[in-house]
């Protein structure tokens, strides 16, 4: 046990070197003692270093970790508030970056990292900063490692102790050891020495808490066996240096794939790898998609450029983590990735497949459609020649003009995946999709996926609200705009002006936020004050409850959400948080999983963002709040609510949808001719989401006895085919 037989480099580089297994491991495995101090902390990191910790406890050492809360600004003004709830803040905090282990491998290494605790080998402490009982977050980043004979090396640099640090983000981390020279001997008593401070919590403007019911959570939640054998540990199959043998994608062995999925991807390969996967939302579009990547992988050899393209940025490292789980180190392309040299590695991956390198002919590169679509990136792809596969998420966003121009022949496989692949009024993009990726090798619907299990049951209550006199006054004027700018086009059809589409908007937008809705959503969620995972749809209008004449509303009206949240959090006493384009990805990881527990986080107030893609499962019940007449919105808008979660603890959700009418319905008999004409419009336009939501729920007849009291009111009675004509206009 001798550090000195390491042969070390000065410096490591993450996108250079394997940082794990050329100087983690090697290290670790000659030492007895292991000490960090870092900024932030992830329990992944001990699923690639945990042959080292193992070692250490063969070798009767001890580990001391040191790391820091990645506090939240509501997490710094609580404490501000309420100096006293510091302890339970930071210790929330801690427990987000708890992940649950998704392989086996990661099971049976967290239960390692559980044993060391348990067996008093490996002890944590938590850092925060103070100034005058003020909180903040501990930025050291440091570690020391120690032998029998007391060799140590220093390292220090810009890698926190997670899994994406060392594997993922660009990092960076310089070494000292005590044996070489005066100087580094010096530098590296120096850090002894501020490591002993810090941990013995004599460093000031720095508090260090030792939490002893944190290290119980981590063994409840991470500790499946009693007992572990240190040396039979380092003999297992599933350790990292065996586990990674292989650089090729391969499909975990804990994921099934359903009989739906397998289908659909044999048919994709019977079509030439080349389809779309038009699949519910909350079916596993992403799990089937990575497979199908694996089963062309195997046909052409693993020679093969693999291009993931996502519309938002959240999304790109939605997919990051499922890719992970395939055993495929992405590169992850966009303005804010956390790999900052990323255009250097997409150009070295295309250089090395047009090198045809051995061991390097797979790559795969996972990116925005912003970044998809810009010019240095598309001048890389154009130097690429070799196999390639475009695999488009939320696909029907690359019907559009401008994105169906990168829908090139440089792809000779093709994959779009899409729970709505068809284009709201756009026959054209519609039709483009299709000549681009072929035929459908799979259509999932959303009632299928309820019948067989894939999604959870539901239950439906549209809500009536309606306008009040000066929000009508605004509609009908509106409505009346509208009329004038419609305009006839080929085959007959007509189609809004643009003028009428940005009238059409700001009506959308006012029947969104009509004052009856925010009234209504009060007394509808009072039963559920208590409870949590709920989820509020809002749009993006002003609120009109407001003192003076809603026609003069002005800048400084608070949008709805912004009312929402006033209304909830500050006046009924909830505890909710914002879900908007305005979060960060780090951010919003941190409500997701806040969210997840139910501790902290009651609701979530979203806005489109949550429109497609994101994956929250725990959500229980909704409020939609925000009107919407495109069918790809409010189906994406369902679907988020019908995911199973994890734990399997939903037996079944609930959608509270505000509908919005122009007046009561028993005022409606009483209207003219011209009046009753000026409203149907949005009523047939609300009652079609109606009719869709309330014909798989399971009250289904109580749902449709209000839809059926607003059709006898307005007098509707062959309702679809009127909509369909209508329809156009609002968009």
């Amino acid at each position: 046990m001798n550090l000195k037989n390491v042969d070390l480099k000065l410096s490591y580089h993450s996108n250079l070197d394997k940082i794990a297994k050329d100087f983690y491991i090697p290290l670790l495995k000659e030492a007895t003692v292991y000490k960090r101090a870092v900024g932030f902390f992830s329990s992944t990191i001990f699923s690639i270093i945990a042959t080292g910790l193992s070692t250490i406890a063969i070798n009767g050492g001890k580990i001391q970790l040191i790391t820091s809360p990645k506090l939240s600004e509501d997490d710094i003004l609580a404490i501000k508030q309420g100096y006293e709830r510091r302890d339970e803040i930071v210790k929330n905090a801690i427990q987000r970056e708890m992940k649950e282990p998704k392989t086996l491998f990661e099971k049976k290494n967290l239960n390692l990292l559980a044993n060391l605790i348990a067996d008093g080998i490996m002890d944590i402490k938590i850092a925060i900063t103070e100034n005058e009982k003020q909180a903040g977050m501990f930025h050291v980043k440091m570690g020391l490692i120690e032998d029998i004979e007391e060799n140590r090396v220093d390292f220090v640099g810009s890698m926190n102790e997670s899994r994406t640090a060392i594997e993922l983000n660009y990092e960076s981390i310089d070494v000292y050891c005590s044996w070489k020279n005066t100087d580094e001997r010096m530098r590296v008593t120096e850090k002894v020495n501020q490591f002993t401070a810090i941990w013995n919590n004599t460093e000031p403007n720095l508090c260090i808490i030792d939490f002893p019911e944190l290290k119980q959570e981590i063994l409840d939640r991470y500790k499946i066996t009693d007992y572990i054998n240190y040396h039979e540990f380092l003999q297992e199959e599933f350790l990292l240096s065996d586990i990674n043998k292989s650089k090729m994608p391969m499909k975990p062995e804990n994921i099934s794939l359903y009989q739906y999925q397998i289908d659909a991807i044999t048919t994709w390969e019977q079509k030439g790898f080349c389809g779309i996967f038009d699949m519910a939302t909350g079916t596993g579009k992403t799990i089937t998609g990575l497979s199908a990547i694996i089963r062309l992988c195997e046909a052409v050899n693993n020679k093969l450029a693999v291009f993931i393209v996502c519309p938002f940025q959240h999304l790109v490292e939605q997919w990051v983590e499922d890719i992970f789980l395939f055993n495929i180190k992405p590169i992850i392309g966009y303005s804010a990735s956390s790999q900052k040299d990323w255009q250097k590695r997409f150009d070295n991956a295309i250089r090395d497949q047009n090198l045809k390198i051995s061991g390097r002919e797979f790559f795969c590169f996972v990116c925005t459609n912003a970044t998809f679509s810009s010019k240095k990136v598309q001048e890389l792809i154009n130097k690429l020649h070799s196999n390639a596969l475009l695999l488009v998420d939320e696909a029907h966003n690359f019907g559009a003009k401008r994105l169906s121009l990168f829908m090139n022949e440089k792809y000779c496989y093709r994959l779009a995946l899409s729970a709505t692949i068809d284009r709201h009024n756009d026959e054209e993009g519609t039709k483009r999709l299709y000549d681009y990726f072929g035929e459908k090798c799979i259509e999932y619907t959303l009632d299928r996926a309820i019948r067989e299990g894939s999604l959870t049951r539901y239950k439906y209550f549209p809500i009536i609200t309606t306008l009040n006199e000066d929000e009508m006054e605004i509609f009908t004027d509106l409505t009346i705009q509208i009329s004038k700018c419609i305009v006839k086009v080929n085959s007959g059809k007509t189609k809004l002006s643009e003028r009428g589409k940005k009238l059409a908007l700001k009506r959308s937008r006012l029947v969104a936020g009509i004052a009856d809705k925010q009234k209504k959503l009060v007394e509808y969620i009072k039963p559920y004050i208590n409870d949590n995972h709920i989820l509020i749809y809002c749009g993006v209008a002003k609120s009109l409850m407001t003192d003076h004449d809603s026609s003069e509303a002005d800048e400084d009206d608070l949008r709805q959400i912004d009312a929402i949240t006033q209304l909830l959090g500050n006046d009924m006493k909830m505890r909710v948080s914002q879900f908007t384009s305005k979060e960060n990805i780090s951010e919003r990881e941190i409500l997701k999983r806040e969210f997840a527990s139910g501790e902290n986080l009651q609701a979530l107030i979203a806005i489109k963002c949550l429109d497609e893609g994101v994956n929250i499962p725990e959500i229980k019940t909704a409020f939609i709040l925000a009107s919407t007449n495109n069918p790809k919105e409010y189906i994406q808008r369902r679907g988020r609510v019908l995911r199973k979660d994890e734990r399997n603890r939903k037996e079944h959700a609930v959608i509270y949808d505000f509908l919005a009418l122009p007046r009561p319905l028993n005022e409606v008999s009483s209207i003219s001719d011209k009046q009753m004409k000026s409203e149907l419009t949005l009523v047939k336009n609300e009652l079609a989401r109606a009719e869709e939501f309330a014909r798989l729920a399971m009250n289904m007849g109580e749902a449709e006895k209000i839809i059926n009291d607003i059709k006898k009111a307005y007098s509707i009675n062959d309702f679809r085919l009127v909509f369909e004509e209508i329809f156009d206009y609002e968009n």
